[in-house]
């Protein structure tokens, strides 16, 4: 019993010297007593399954890596196509129907966790280690999964729900979430080759992302705007690529000696073609959102460009009533600068034009002065009102629905607002 109890402490010694693989160490033993054999000895294999001293993790070898520069500059640009594609295809879509927000909202988080998820995995390819690297499908599908939903669940939070500071922030810290989870999800995805985290890396990554992805947010929804995009854009760009690297550094890369895959392995060269894909999509939506920013709707001049019958007859039509609003007065016609009129207030199948002092009688219905004024600076915030939001002089959230203040005359005159319009008349005040 002494002669086994010596030949274990030798064994567990010679273990020390061992590459360390995961969690277990296995060794050959010179000899181990065989009670078969009597006095005999026979070799036999023993397998230590728990690690006997923390000083073992000193022994891990660590893999040395590099970055393709080519590649990292890559995915820096991948990250803002992604970003910028996202923001611009939520610009403006409050005044749509509910349906079409939802498509608008969809298509956005596709684009703003498609650009995460493809972000990574082109850094990742430029991640250059001295073995071969191979990623399991399924876990690498589900960390984009895991990006889109979390962008999703975030622009649900800002475009069907009045905006406040807390609800940008929490959309914020959401997104920086699911930045993080999308990061470390995709490298447990890893095969032949296992990250080792450090506490502090973790850390750092996570403070990282929802600090950058709340100042984003802010950034780019503090006012809706052309230049708070094109902000938003390189904030969210840079965050996205800077939580990705920040969390790298904080990682060390060891071999292990089994696949423990959930689904299929893929290599590299078929990760680059999934993420080649993803690009070029991220691409066309980039160009097509672009061309709409730089060139926004009701441009009439570019839509003479390109048609000439059509396209001009729109705008003539309309330019002058954009301007004008006529009104009747003593059995004439007079006209009204549109510029000038804080609200029409339907008046059977008639309106009243409210401007400064005055009030006149419009022969328009409410539906015929919508359609004529739009495009235009009304907007429909109830069923029987237009308003004009320059002339808007404070606004008040009620439980259901809300009131627009004018001051007109010297009087405070309310409008109605309706529950259905509250966001459009919100973000066309800025709110």
């Amino acid at each position: 019993m002494q002669a086994l109890v010596a030949l274990d402490r030798a064994l567990l010694r010679g273990c020390l010297t061992d590459r360390l693989q995961g969690k277990s160490l296995v060794r050959t033993a010179q000899a181990t007593y065989d009670p078969s054999l009597g006095r005999g000895w026979a070799p036999q294999r023993r397998k230590i399954d728990h690690v006997p001293s923390p000083k073992l993790w000193v022994e891990m070898e660590f893999l040395d890596y590099s970055h393709n520069l080519w590649l990292v500059a890559a995915s820096l640009s991948v990250s803002l196509v992604g970003a910028f594609t996202g923001f611009s295809l939520t610009r403006g879509i409050a005044s749509q129907p509910i349906a079409s927000r939802k498509l608008s909202v969809t298509l956005a988080a596709i684009a703003l966790g498609g650009g995460i998820w493809s972000m990574h995995f082109v850094a990742m390819l430029g991640l250059q280690l001295p073995i071969p690297i191979y990623y399991d499908a399924m876990i690498t599908l589900g960390s984009a999964l895991i990006a889109i939903l979390m962008v999703g669940g975030a622009l649900l939070l800002l475009h069907f729900y009045p905006r406040s500071r807390a609800r940008l922030t929490a959309a914020g810290v959401i997104i920086g979430l699911g930045i993080v989870a999308m990061h470390y999800l995709g490298m447990s995805g890893l095969q032949l080759c296992r990250a080792v985290y450090t506490p502090p890396g973790v850390i750092f990554a996570l403070v990282a992302a929802c600090g950058l992805s709340v100042a984003a947010i802010w950034v780019a929804y503090g006012q809706r705007r052309p230049r708070n995009i094109l902000l938003g854009t390189m904030a969210f760009g840079l965050a996205v690529f800077v939580v990705h690297f920040a969390a790298i550094l904080g990682t060390r890369f060891v071999t292990v000696p089994t696949v423990q895959e959930i689904g299929p392995v893929i290599g590299n060269e078929v990760l680059a073609l999934g993420v080649l894909i993803s690009s070029f999509v991220l691409c066309g939506a980039f160009l097509l959102t672009g061309v709409t920013f730089l060139a926004p709707a009701g441009s009439g001049a570019h839509g003479a460009a390109v048609g000439p019958s059509e396209p001009l007859a729109e705008p003539i039509e309309a330019a002058p009533l954009l301007h004008r609003i006529p009104y009747e007065q003593n059995g004439q016609t007079h006209f009204i600068d549109a510029r000038d009129v804080a609200f029409l207030r339907a008046e059977g199948h008639y309106t009243l034009l409210y401007a400064g002092e005055s009030k006149h009688f419009c022969t328009w219905s409410i539906t015929e002065a919508e359609r004529r004024l739009s495009p235009g600076p009304f907007l429909k915030v109830h069923r029987s009102y237009l308003v004009n939001p320059d002339h808007v002089a404070h606004f008040e959230r009620r439980k259901d629905n809300g009131l627009c203040h004018f001051q007109l005359g010297g009087q405070d005159v309310t409008t109605p607002v309706s529950r259905s319009r509250l966001a459009v008349l919100r973000e066309a005040l800025g709110l």
